[in-house]
């Protein structure tokens, strides 16, 4: 039945009916149809003469919202779409159960919600996203209790994270990487709180280290070839062996590179000068003049895998034996398993068709500084036999890999354990070894040594950050990347 009163907005409840009006509202879908109601609404007058409203219209509790077309049941599941899927996915979800609403409409929506009561934070996630990677970024701080961002902002400076934690004392525990900006924040903001670095990164930053060390004794990775029999058991005459290849395109364009990059930085050119008058990217003039020599640079693309190596040995044999068809080569090596196509034999039999003499006997192809550098930071439980044999054979030959290892599972033995207050003596040994590399990651942790320690010792970590980063750049990227700040920050801290 209805009520014979309506409230106005300054709360005078009124039984004078001012006039009527039909108002035609939106509901949920029925059966895939558009649902229509339409309702007679009585208009109020408002007997408070300090009141600046003369008129209202009456409101039915769970049907009507003043100035809306649409029922609060069908206004939330809109909503929903909209933080799920944003405008032009969410409007083509709606219209397929029935319900019709544009773009701008469903972002309206999400815009117009209220943000989550914050509430008390005593541990707090920090980290970085890209909304442009290399040239813009912002900064989302999580509530590690629930695993919910807080907030979100641009840029990525400490001061503003220093003004945030001061509105929140109750912060004890700041998770965050090493970012020495959000260390400083961290410190200014929250004087009170312990910071933890990130373990995970602590391991990432280390891994570079090592890989680093490997790629500085990669002559060393090569197994020795064996030693030359005598004289006596020499035979008489060897066949000729071909000429070796010329050395591949890429090999040497980046020599030939280094070359000038090196020449041009001599000369008291800066990075950016020399990637404008060689037409490279800064980041490879960066990698160029870093490298004290082009053997550093040209490392990887030597010991790329190539399809053909493990079936060198029988095409060689079979070559020097006399049979030169690479069809019939290439369904030999089929019959072993080799899983591409002919043309790539035909390539590597080339080198020895337009030379005179035999095929020589492959060698072994040396270890790749990332397949060693697995193999040192992985858990030796976890290691194949295969890759262990040859690590320990690799530490055997060489001391200063042997000492690398030690002091990795050394580490990894402080991380995992969480004895945080081995650190010290860690970083002492290292810097007393001749590992340039790894000793400049122990000397980067005393920058950030409490930080790091708590790290290595207390059981947070910023996996929750991680996690929640991840949806933030499908959120964002949802989005095509064009939304302003505003809607990803709705869309970020209200979406479930």
């Amino acid at each position: 039945m209805r009520a014979t009163t309506g409230s106005c907005r300054c709360g005078t409840r009124s039984a004078r009916v001012h006039g009527r009006y039909v108002r035609r509202l939106r509901d949920v879908a029925a059966g895939g149809l558009g649902v229509v109601i339409e309702l007679c609404v009585r208009r109020f007058r408002c007997e408070n003469p300090a009141c600046t409203a003369v008129t209202f219209a009456e409101q039915v509790v769970g049907l009507t919202i003043p100035h809306s077309r649409h029922t609060p049941l069908l206004r939330e599941v809109l909503t929903q779409i909209g933080l799920a899927l944003a405008g032009r996915a969410g409007a083509r979800l709606a219209a397929s159960v029935g319900l019709t609403i544009g773009r701008d409409t469903l972002l309206r929506l999400v815009r117009s919600l209220p943000e989550p009561d914050i509430g008390e934070v005593e541990v707090l996630g920090v980290d970085d996203f890209a909304f442009r990677k290399g040239r813009h970024y912002g900064t989302v701080l999580i509530d590690m209790a629930t695993h919910r961002p807080v907030h979100l902002y641009d840029g990525r400076d400490g001061e503003d994270l220093a003004a945030w934690l001061r509105n929140h004392s109750e912060v004890k525990v700041i998770c965050r990487d090493r970012s020495s900006g959000y260390g400083e924040g961290a410190r200014i903001g929250a004087p009170q709180a312990e910071q933890v670095a990130d373990r995970s990164h602590l391991w990432a930053n280390l891994g570079q280290a090592v890989e680093k060390t490997v790629n500085a004794h990669r002559s060393r990775l090569a197994k020795p070839p064996p030693a030359r029999t005598s004289s006596h058991d020499t035979p008489a005459a060897e066949p000729e062996v071909v000429q070796p290849p010329k050395e591949l395109k890429i090999v040497a364009r980046l020599r030939e590179q280094h070359a000038a990059a090196h020449e041009l930085w001599g000369q008291g050119m800066s990075k950016a000068a020399i990637g404008r008058k060689l037409g490279l990217h800064q980041a490879t003039v960066r990698k160029l003049v870093s490298a004290r020599s082009a053997d550093d640079v040209v490392a990887k693309s030597l010991q790329r895998a190539h399809i053909v190596d493990p079936y060198v040995g029988h095409l060689h044999r079979r070559w020097n034996e006399g049979i030169r068809n690479a069809a019939q080569l290439y369904r030999e090596i089929q019959e072993l398993g080799y899983p591409s196509g002919e043309l790539a034999v035909q390539r590597h039999l080339r080198r020895s068709r337009t030379r005179l003499g035999h095929a020589p006997e492959p060698r072994p192809k040396p270890l790749s500084v990332r397949e060693v550098t697995s193999w040192i930071m992985t858990h030796p439980e976890h290691l194949r036999d295969e890759d262990a044999d040859k690590l320990h054979r690799l530490r055997e030959r060489d001391p200063e890999l042997d000492r690398l290892t030690l002091h990795i599972r050394k580490f990894a033995a402080m991380m995992t354990g969480r004895h945080g207050d081995r650190l010290e003596d860690w970083i002492t040994d290292v810097e007393r070894d001749s590992l340039v590399p790894l000793a400049g990651f122990a000397r980067n942790l005393r920058r950030d040594f409490d930080a790091v320690r708590n790290g290595l010792s207390l059981p947070h970590s910023s996996g929750a950050v991680e996690g929640n980063i991840n949806q933030l750049k499908m959120l964002k990227r949802q989005m095509f990347g064009r939304a302003s700040l505003d809607l990803l920050r709705k869309r970020v801290l209200l979406t479930r």
